[in-house]
């Protein structure tokens, strides 16, 4: 039996409801030093906590596409996404000092090849290489963490 690969179809970035629930779409960016993995994180712009890459849908893209966009705009990452999603995880993404809306991101594994000195969120954001013991700790979010913890790029699935 011949197992095909499969991706994901294009999404539509149809209407809703104020209050539904979004979907972004997220990139764990990393690397292998010396038999380490290392993930790359970034400071959010409001707040400067840690987070992955990681936005909205994109009309007609892929979500592993959407989320390689991601990395490129805050992280200045250059790499290759891998169509396959390691999991989700919830968090509210606070738009105004008194709204906040509830959200699911679905993360998508980028090996990093290189890092760009200019990319399009250079001067608002920070970014910095964690091991995954250490970016689990770091970000806020315990599906996140959870994902990072225990991510092993020789399990995936090419």
């Amino acid at each position: 039996m011949t197992l095909q690969k499969k991706t994901q179809l294009p999404i539509s970035t149809g209407g809703g409801h104020k209050s539904d629930v979004r979907t972004q779409f997220a990139a764990l960016c990393y690397k292998v030093v010396d038999g380490e993995t290392r993930v790359l994180l970034v400071t959010s712009r409001r707040s400067g906590r840690w987070i992955v890459p990681k936005g909205w849908p994109v009309h007609q893209m892929r979500p592993a596409a959407a989320a390689m966009k991601e990395a490129y705009e805050e992280a200045g990452v250059e790499g290759k996404v891998i169509d396959f999603c390691l999991g989700l995880y919830s968090y509210q993404k606070t738009l105004e000092e008194d709204e906040d809306l509830p959200c699911i991101a679905a993360i998508f594994p980028v090996k990093v090849k290189k890092l760009l000195k200019k990319y399009p969120e250079v001067g608002q954001r920070k970014r910095r290489w964690f091991s995954l013991a250490k970016a689990a700790q770091k970000v806020d979010e315990p599906e996140l963490s959870r994902i990072i913890k225990t991510f092993d790029p020789q399990l995936l699935p090419y």
